[in-house]
């Protein structure tokens, strides 16, 4: 079976940084991406940070550019990483790692959330 699950969560205050991680186990081919989804209370969910696991293509919504980054342990590729920097109070949400379908915006496994919470 497949399975994520995300930590790393926190409070910080604004301006710092966090690093979330995302274990992942299960997956046997490699046409497929992660994603990183965050919803705040009250809002809409948004995607953070995608990235193809065949290609390395990345995708980085605009609030966030410039300040995450989303990587890839060499060791265990499976394993995905979401370095925040420069954090501010709208960052505050829960943050999913999620399975992507290759070449879509289709999720068919999630993690169980983590909790970023910036203090201004």
């Amino acid at each position: 079976d497949v399975q994520l699950q995300a930590s790393g969560g926190g409070l910080v205050q604004a301006g710092g940084s966090l690093r979330l991680s995302c274990a992942v186990s299960g997956i046997t081919f490699d046409d497929y991406a992660m994603s990183w989804i965050r919803q705040a209370p009250g809002k809409e969910r948004e995607v953070v940070s995608c990235t193809s696991k065949s290609d390395g293509t990345a995708y980085y919504a605009e609030s966030v550019r410039g300040r995450f980054t989303m990587s890839s342990d060499s060791s265990s590729e499976n394993a995905v990483f979401l370095q925040m920097n420069s954090l501010k109070p709208e960052d505050t949400a829960v943050y999913y790692c999620a399975k992507t379908l290759a070449y879509t915006w289709q999720y068919d496994y999630w993690g169980q959330g983590t909790l970023v919470t910036v203090s201004s």
